[in-house]
């Protein structure tokens, strides 16, 4: 992609973003040498980044919440799945860690911790999402999600589809 495209792309975007009255999307197109396909996402746990590649020389960087000490993973998976106001049970280890927490937590309930969407993840219970928490963002914070602001997510959610290769990277 040339980067004459490129800035008309982040135009349109940041012109989308002011026509809304919800909170802003914190993405912005970076120069990015990869070896990547474009359409993949990499998140960089280590950076605390998610990236969108777009080509050989750019991506969507967005900030994200990652796991915390003893819950960071490595590997390559895909979008198994895309959920706008998902419901959420708690998996086995976050419900014996944290036992007063309920069975389900409905979608859109402020207590939910998956936010406004979610992309669940093959192989595994992880999934990049929203949170009700954005102070998260930014942190190691996760049993082994990606958690985004919650105009982030809605965003990304809006650019991939079911099966879109995850790179994850420490």
């Amino acid at each position: 992609m040339s980067m004459r495209i490129a800035l008309a792309l982040a135009a349109t975007i940041g012109a989308g973003m002011l026509m809304t009255g919800t909170a802003q999307a914190r993405a912005e197109i970076v120069s990015i040498h990869n070896q990547y396909s474009p359409g993949t996402i990499v998140v960089r746990t280590s950076e605390r980044r998610l990236y969108l590649i777009l080509d050989a020389d750019h991506a969507m960087r967005y900030p994200v919440g990652v796991g915390k000490d003893g819950k960071r993973w490595a590997g390559t998976t895909t979008i198994e799945g895309k959920y706008r106001y998902p419901a959420w049970s708690p998996p086995a280890e976050v419900k014996h860690d944290i036992p007063s927490l309920p069975d389900v937590i409905a979608g859109g309930s402020p207590h939910n911790p998956m936010g406004v969407a979610a992309m669940t993840l093959a192989g595994g219970q992880y999934a990049i999402h929203g949170t009700n928490k954005p102070s998260s963002v930014g942190h190691f914070v996760s049993y082994g999600c990606i958690r985004m602001y919650n105009a982030d997510i809605t965003d990304l959610y809006s650019r991939v589809s079911v099966g879109t290769p995850v790179v994850v990277t420490r």
